[in-house]
């Protein structure tokens, strides 16, 4: 009987060491194949590569899959690209053109290579330039690579001689009936301001680049005057501005005026095109008394976030 029972229960231990054999062979198949398929995953190449679990989760919730295929396909470990992604102005499809830049600029900053990708700016001046897009009204971009046609002309108003030197005769109208708006804020303030020169036809700034060329060769003249067709006065949305004999253009900047208007242009659409620090983005010399119309959305933007008018186009409006 004995017997009986060591024979049982010596089939029972020995069934079920096969089952836990079993078991634990299924259970190895099963986590082997786990690893296979994590192994496969895009997280676990990234890790591989030697990005951390932090930069692996960004990449793969940020990156564009062909792109982060490619990055996986070429092992290719850059920082950049997450430094880049994490810019506020990042646009993703000149990601491959910030990193190639980076590497050839590396005293700049991250937020200044992707400011001079953005609007072209890591090309030549006037290098591929072409026509702008003029049914943006009052947003249209005007630089050393968006022009002009020789005979467009905006929808202009004969400006008043309470607010303007005779110069400055013709205004678009949506930017002159603004600048009124901006004089009189001013002057309520105690600020005397005046339009010294608006509206310039084709030709008129044909012949003032070419008096520059002339007197100063071509490098001097592209850093002070704009190329025919490239100059923001043939919009009829600009202004020059200066007060009396006792400031010019020169040592605008030092008057009270000057403060006000950085203060509160912007409450009435208009910004200072190109200001100090920034010519490595608008291709010209910082000029204090040039104020561009843009409308007062578009300028508050700008002004709260200290950007250029031409980094808030490639940005916000062109395609």
């Amino acid at each position: 009987m004995n017997k009986k029972i060591r024979i049982k229960t010596g089939n029972v231990i020995i069934a079920v060491g096969i089952l836990v054999v079993i078991i634990v062979a299924i259970i190895g198949i099963f986590k082997w194949k786990e690893k296979l398929d994590y192994q496969k995953t895009d997280e676990y190449k990234l890790l591989s590569i030697g990005y951390s679990e932090e930069d692996t989760s960004f990449l793969i919730d940020n990156l564009d899959k062909d792109y982060l295929a490619q990055i996986i396909k070429d092992k290719t470990l850059d920082e950049n690209i997450i430094k880049f992604y994490k810019q506020e102005y990042f646009l993703e499809k000149n990601l491959e053109d910030y990193l190639n830049y980076a590497k050839e600029h590396d005293d700049l900053t991250f937020s200044e290579v992707v400011a001079i990708i953005n609007v072209g700016a890591d090309k030549d001046w006037y290098e591929d330039s072409k026509e702008t897009d003029t049914t943006k009204g009052s947003s249209l971009l005007v630089n050393k690579f968006n022009s002009l046609p020789a005979d467009y002309q905006p929808n202009l108003v004969k400006t008043s001689n309470w607010y303007a030197y005779p110069d400055a005769d013709e205004m678009d109208e949506e930017a002159y009936y603004a600048y009124i708006s901006m004089y009189n804020a001013a002057k309520e303030e105690g600020f005397n301001i005046a339009m010294y020169s608006t509206y310039r036809p084709y030709d008129e700034q044909e012949e003032i680049y070419n008096d520059y060329k002339a007197a100063y060769g071509s490098e001097y003249a592209d850093s002070y005057a704009a190329r025919p067709g490239h100059s923001e006065h043939q919009t009829g949305l600009v202004v020059d501005v200066l007060i009396d004999s006792n400031y010019t253009r020169e040592n605008f900047d030092t008057s009270p005026q000057f403060d006000w208007l950085i203060n509160n242009s912007y409450k009435y659409g208009f910004i200072l095109r190109y200001p100090k620090d920034k010519e490595y983005i608008t291709g010209y010399k910082y000029e204090s008394w040039h104020y561009r119309y843009v409308g007062v959305e578009i300028a508050t933007y700008i002004y709260e976030h200290n950007i250029t008018f031409d980094e808030y186009y490639a940005y916000f409006i062109g395609g």
